[in-house]
């Protein structure tokens, strides 16, 4: 990605909610000519509301955020502003997330362990309008792509499993038979390529379908 100084700054938003992070990133950034942090936000909410009072060139969207996360804060801002451009900037390396932000419009996808080249690199290149995938997260979203994918119910079932519940407590939590529950912890053995209930959870973790 060859850096090219834009006619005017690049005003961007910073959505983190760690105070340290984002200051950090504010004075790299609006160190530098092609950049203009206009405004910063520490949660999803705020994000949406900022950015439509800014309209940002660019918004650098964080991912592991409590109350609205970065997923669904770019589902609703790509609602909101269809033409926004988002580069996710996150310190999750799970396929599952990078497949899931770049299905839902993001504009990029770059992780926190970035050398500030790279970064101001990726945010020039959505600027211009470009898609920005570094090779590893093409490599492993492709991956993810190649794997068998869970229903959003199954998932709920696995999260259960991962707290050992039995099929009838499943059936109760989530309101179905345990007959029907029972059928989806088969479907998640069989799609997971798990011989029981234990290695399904094992895999969950590995896919990013689960989190530590």
């Amino acid at each position: 990605m060859a850096e090219s100084v834009p006619s005017r700054p690049l005003r961007l938003l910073l959505v983190d909610d760690h105070a340290v992070m984002r200051a950090g990133l504010a004075n790299m950034l609006n160190a530098r000519e092609e950049f203009d942090v206009v405004a910063e936000a520490d949660s999803g909410e705020s994000a949406l509301v900022l950015h439509q009072q800014h309209d940002p060139d660019v918004t650098l969207l964080d991912i592991a955020m409590p109350g609205m996360g970065g997923l669904e804060c770019l589902r609703r801002l790509k609602q909101q502003s269809p033409d926004a451009s988002v580069l996710m900037l996150s310190s999750s390396e799970l396929e599952h997330d990078m497949h899931h932000a770049i299905d839902l419009g993001a504009d990029g996808y770059i992780t926190k362990t970035a050398m500030p080249p790279e970064l101001v690199a990726s945010i020039l290149a959505v600027g211009r309008g470009e898609l920005c995938i570094s090779e590893e997260v093409s490599r492993r979203i492709k991956s993810y792509s190649a794997t068998p994918q869970l229903t959003s119910r199954e998932i709920e079932v696995l999260g259960l499993l991962r707290k050992g519940m039995s099929n009838p407590d499943i059936g109760l939590i989530l309101g179905i038979k345990p007959r029907t529950a029972k059928a989806h912890v088969a479907a998640i053995l069989l799609k997971l390529a798990a011989q029981d209930r234990a290695e399904a959870v094992a895999r969950g973790f590995e896919l990013g379908l689960l989190r530590p």
